[in-house]
């Protein structure tokens, strides 16, 4: 099986993710006394969107605490850029960069064809064309063994020819222990159909950060919820005889910034939005695709104003740490936010405005360098 915990040779010297708690949970040479009977290694993958990396220590989630002083904890872990849900999945899964296995946002634009791409988009999200590289529940089938993916960004499409044997369509409704038992279900399966290789998810601290900004109690709740969750897994694989056979990863795929509501770009005061074929809009990263001949002239634009609180470069300008130039979804001109700001079009902004939807309270967002 691939080994996912190792970058060295892809993404030299950087660390993929937020945080990452490695845990090696025992020795697979005591399967027999157990009376185990697929005692093959077997690998669960967690991801917890969104958890920043001092949650452990601001909010001490007892079960999360003790999985990290039984095994091996990182202080922090860098994000892929864009520090977005999906690119930073897909980067856990294959160990390539965004620019290298192509899902280099949440929401993409794929100029040789013409298509689009969003993660809310189930018939796009199923798409073999968008997904590049080999993610690991690939390798691991291709190896002969069986995968399965209680939700994990890539695992519904069929990639190189191969999906997990098992996988579900996503669902945020999904209840999280509804979810642990099926995993754990899937352990209670003969031999010759048990995965070896099972993904996890959830996004309720994710979504509480957006909603209520990382120094919240909707946050704290968040956090709450998903280390029971982790709780009735350690249960599960104990009361199966198995915790000692399982490898446990836990991950997340960015953190969370604070944001004033009220600090907002409006992106298109600034450049002729006439001169672009297709802007991919994105409140911390935006994408502008230009029109023949129209590329100096949107630069131009862009770089002889103040934009405020957001930079826009060339592509071949783009810092080089970020290893974000070399795929053609990435816009020949790209815009960031500043950390703490958001980018937005006039339209949308006053849409928004009249609609109440804009906020009167601190709000959580990610997404930068």
């Amino acid at each position: 099986m691939k080994q996912i915990g190792n970058r060295a040779e892809v993404i030299p010297r950087r660390l993929l993710l937020v945080i990452a708690l490695c845990l090696v949970l025992g020795a697979f040479t005591r399967a027999a006394t157990l009376g185990v009977v697929n005692p093959k290694p077997t690998l669960i993958l967690v991801s917890i969107d969104g958890f920043h990396a001092d949650y452990l220590a601001r909010y001490k989630p007892p079960n999360l605490i003790a999985l990290s002083r039984g095994g091996v904890r990182a202080r922090w872990m860098t994000p892929s850029y864009p520090s977005l849900t999906f690119p930073n999945h897909y980067t856990v899964a294959t160990g390539l960069h965004p620019q290298n296995h192509g899902i280099v946002g949440n929401d993409i634009y794929d100029p040789a064809s013409g298509d689009s791409f969003s993660l809310s988009d189930r018939d796009a999200v199923r798409d073999t064309r968008w997904w590049g590289g080999e993610p690991i529940w690939v390798t691991a089938e291709k190896q002969g063994q069986r995968a399965g993916a209680y939700f994990f960004p890539g695992t519904e499409a069929e990639i190189g020819g191969v999906r997990p044997t098992y996988w579900k369509t996503y669902d945020e409704k999904v209840p999280n222990f509804e979810r642990v038992d099926t995993a754990l279900s899937w352990l209670d399966l003969p031999a010759e159909r048990r995965p070896a290789f099972l993904t996890l998810y959830f996004s309720d601290v994710d979504h509480a950060g957006h909603e209520a900004s990382p120094h919240s109690t909707e946050v704290a709740q968040a956090i709450a919820t998903v280390d029971a969750a982790i709780g009735r897994l350690i249960d599960g694989l104990k009361s199966r005889g198995v915790y000692e056979q399982v490898n446990i990863i836990i991950v997340s795929d960015h953190g969370m910034a604070s944001v004033n509501p009220a600090h907002i770009t409006l992106l298109d005061n600034y450049f002729d939005v006439k001169k672009a074929v297709r802007i991919v809009w994105g409140a911390q990263v935006t994408h502008i695709f230009p029109k023949p001949g129209e590329e100096e002239a949107i630069h131009r634009s862009l770089k002889g104003r103040r934009l405020g609180h957001a930079r826009c470069y060339r592509k071949r300008d783009i810092p080089a740490r970020f290893h974000y130039r070399d795929n053609p979804r990435i816009g020949p001109i790209l815009c960031m936010a500043d950390e703490g700001w958001r980018m937005m079009s006039r339209r949308r902004y006053e849409d928004d405005r009249q609609k109440g939807k804009i906020p009167d309270h601190t709000i959580g967002a990610h997404g930068y360098d």
